[in-house]
């Protein structure tokens, strides 16, 4: 045999092997999740359809929302979102889901609106979002919470099952199935304990996330507040037989006052 014809011989067999490869990748099955595979902080468990449903109305999803959703598993409750005409982002640690989310975006018609990322949920900027949806677990919530208690004001959290330990959801939804089932709401308080000087005497707040208490008032004719709320910049409170509400603004509070049947403009500041 020549060395030309052999040549030829060998470069088509190479040419072969490499349709073969080529194929062999073409044909390899797509990505599909496994319930209880593991991941980075928590094994994954999509969460029911409908409970998501909940979540996301719980949480009064509108088109004007940014919702971000943390461990966003294959999608399903960013694509929610997204559906809503809310803007929607996925926050994944597992490249393989994070492109089967953006593939059933795709199927869905709402790749525009649904967004996923690779990341790390810890080392993640929240500041954008108006709503966070998650289903992870106590001891990750706690984790998050330091930070969740610093977004603005009104901004809501809603999980799927799992809690923020002594921070007392804001509602609580049973639907009623076997497992994973419960939807809990929490709604970012403004920070309020401190002083402040109103008309009505030097206001002293504390504060134990949405629950306020504290006195109003000067030296010993302080009155206590009592049913002391706050949601989101709204806070309302009664004292010395008198009705306040108000919203907060940085250092000021501005509102109502209503006593024995008058309503009068109030405010505070620090």
């Amino acid at each position: 045999m020549s060395v030309s014809r052999f040549a030829r011989i060998w470069l088509s067999a190479l040419a072969l092997s490499a349709i073969a490869v080529c194929a062999h990748a073409q044909t390899k099955p797509e990505f599909q999740p496994e319930v209880g595979q593991s991941g980075k902080d928590v094994v994954w468990v999509p969460s029911p359809q409908e409970l998501v449903n909940k979540m996301l109305d719980m949480a009064k999803v509108t088109p004007k929302d940014v919702v971000m959703d943390l461990g966003s598993g294959d999608g399903r409750t960013v694509i929610a979102a997204a559906k809503r005409g809310a803007q929607a982002l996925g926050v994944e640690y597992n490249p393989d889901m994070v492109t089967l989310s953006r593939r059933n975006a795709e199927k869905a018609g709402v790749a525009g609106k649904a967004n996923f990322v690779e990341a790390d949920i810890f080392k993640t900027d929240l500041t954008k979002a108006t709503v966070i949806t998650m289903f992870l677990l106590t001891d990750l919530n706690l984790r998050l919470r330091p930070t969740i208690l610093t977004l603005k004001p009104g901004t809501r959290i809603v999980s799927n099952t799992f809690r923020m330990g002594e921070w007392e959801p804001d509602q609580t939804v049973e639907l009623g199935c076997d497992t994973y089932c419960t939807a809990y709401l929490w709604i970012v308080p403004a920070r309020v304990e401190g002083r402040w000087k109103s008309e009505r005497g030097e206001l002293v707040l504390k504060q134990d996330f949405q629950k306020v208490s504290g006195t109003i008032g000067s030296g010993n004719v302080a009155a206590p507040i009592s049913r002391g709320t706050l949601s989101g910049d709204q806070i309302s409170f009664a004292a010395g037989g008198a009705e306040y509400r108000g919203r907060v603004n940085g250092s000021a509070i501005e509102g109502t006052v209503k006593s024995e049947g008058k309503s009068s403009a109030w405010k505070a500041t620090r």
